[in-house]
């Protein structure tokens, strides 16, 4: 290839770096989500068309490839792209998460794909010849690739079935599966990866060494699968922010391997925004990163408060007793929960707010950093139904007007309003919460008192100037709608 287009391709994968941080900046925040979302978009289109043309030029200048190396590309990007489509087309917002953690296992997938052809047939990416054994760096980097892509592809296949919640499979339900021994098991497994990538690194001869490789490659994906049952529901959003980060330092470790710029920076920027993710997420509940990967907070037996709920005295009343409160109070706060993404009731949230809104109501929404299955799951699900990004307040900035507010009604949430967080004996002590508790007046509506993912009771439900309201989210808020009028 001459110079002049090397420069292009360079100038090109530098514009999509540039979109690609731009979208990072702007999916910050609600306001500028869509922005940040056309950015990215606008950067992965640059990138994949520079790809393309980029293999056509050295295609074109292998004699022996017959044109059938760029025919497979062009294939796979037009099977893939209308396969994305058409899942991104038919995915409901309650199932984003379970798609999320799909993208990271064929990312992870990918990653481990490239790595076997670069070992299989590494002049056919530039990085040795047929007559040369592999650089040690390429081989460490290749190792690096395989072990993270591997760990995030099976990792995300665990997640995916966690987060889905329909399937039998015991590894793919809510609850933790832990067995004796299960952290050595993992420790013992983590040094036989790395000692079999030093052999494979070390091995001599022009062959690579196939065996330490081939098993060291297993060994990852068992792996991804050992870490990701004990954990619980409680910290799927740590998981898939976790996740996120994966798949962002193996796409990172096979670029510095093929020598390709974008690879690099894009995998690092996935890599280091999803790690920084996974440490606001951690700091949001309380918890240590470590702990979270150990599987330590989902362990909470269900059974073991689930006998008493029901036997404790709460008050109970109608979406139209709900309706009348709330259409008599100056400053009303609503707490989004998964209930209310399971429901799709966002729409009729909307509508009713609206309609307290004009009979003189203050309202807004108060958004916990974990609350649902993923990270901002609750500000996507507003942002759908168009919900006005003024109305939006996170926990820090909202937490302060729970004191002085009339009315706070809790759809769906359980463990981000539980005031069990201040027990220092809690399961979930120092969690910060959304401090629903301190409101005049509280009304939560969930399908039943069963308990959250961590396991636990909430004293909530149970105070003497809380209402609960039984029932499916969209259908009871509807009925609000109609009280209101």
């Amino acid at each position: 290839m001459n110079l002049v287009s090397m420069n292009l391709v360079t100038m090109m994968y530098l514009i999509a770096s540039v979109c690609f941080i731009q979208a990072l900046k702007g999916l910050s925040s609600p306001s500028t989500a869509r922005t940040g979302n056309a950015f990215g978009m606008g950067g992965m289109a640059i990138a994949a068309v520079t790809t393309v043309a980029l293999i056509f030029k050295l295609n074109s200048q292998a004699a022996t490839t017959g044109g059938m190396g760029f025919g497979l590309v062009i294939g796979g990007v037009v099977v893939g792209g209308a396969i994305g489509t058409y899942a991104a087309k038919k995915v409901e917002m309650t199932k984003m998460p379970e798609l999320v953690a799909a993208m990271h296992s064929l990312i992870g997938l990918a990653a481990v794909c490239i790595a076997i052809a670069a070992v299989s047939e590494p002049w056919a990416f530039n990085i040795a010849t047929r007559e040369t054994a592999l650089p040690f760096g390429n081989r460490l980097e290749l190792f690096i690739g395989t072990f993270v892509g591997a760990l995030t592809f099976s990792g995300s296949v665990i997640a995916f079935g966690k987060l889905s919640g329909k399937y039998k499979f015991r590894l793919f339900q809510g609850a933790p599966v832990s067995f004796p021994g299960q952290h050595i098991v993992n420790l013992v497994v983590a040094i036989a990866i790395i000692v079999l990538g030093l052999v494979f690194c070390f091995a001599d001869g022009v062959a690579p060494a196939w065996t330490p490789f081939i098993i060291m490659t297993v060994l990852a994906f068992i792996l991804g699968v050992l870490i990701i049952i004990p954990i619980g529901g409680a910290d799927m959003p740590v998981v898939v922010s976790m996740l996120n980060s994966y798949s962002g330092w193996a796409a990172a470790g096979i670029g510095f391997s093929l020598n390709n710029s974008m690879l690099i920076i894009a995998g690092s920027l996935v890599g280091s925004s999803g790690a920084i993710l996974s440490y606001i997420m951690c700091k949001a509940m309380n918890r240590s990163f470590f702990n979270v990967i150990l599987g330590g907070f989902g362990g909470a037996p269900v059974d073991a408060v689930g006998g008493a709920q029901e036997q404790k005295p709460h008050k109970a009343g109608s979406a139209e007793d709900a309706a009348f409160i709330m259409s008599n109070a100056e400053t009303v706060i609503i707490v989004p929960g998964y209930g209310l993404a399971v429901a799709r009731a966002q729409h009729a949230l909307k509508e009713l707010v609206e309609k307290l809104t004009h009979k003189g109501v203050i309202v807004k929404y108060a958004i916990h950093p974990v609350a649902g299955r993923m990270p901002g799951h609750m500000n996507v699900l507003l942002a759908e139904a168009e919900v006005p990004y003024d109305q939006v307040f996170e926990m820090e900035d909202i937490n302060g007007e729970f004191g002085q507010t009339d009315v706070v009604l809790v759809l769906g949430a359980n463990d981000v309003v539980n005031p069990a967080a201040k027990d220092p004996k809690s399961a979930i002590a120092g969690m910060p919460i959304l401090e629903a508790y301190r409101a005049k007046s509280i009304i939560v509506n969930k399908r039943s008192m069963a308990s959250g993912y961590a396991g636990l009771d909430n004293d909530l439900f149970y105070q003497p100037n809380t209402m609960m309201v039984f029932g499916d989210a969209k259908k009871v808020i509807e009925a609000m709608v109609k009280a209101v009028d």
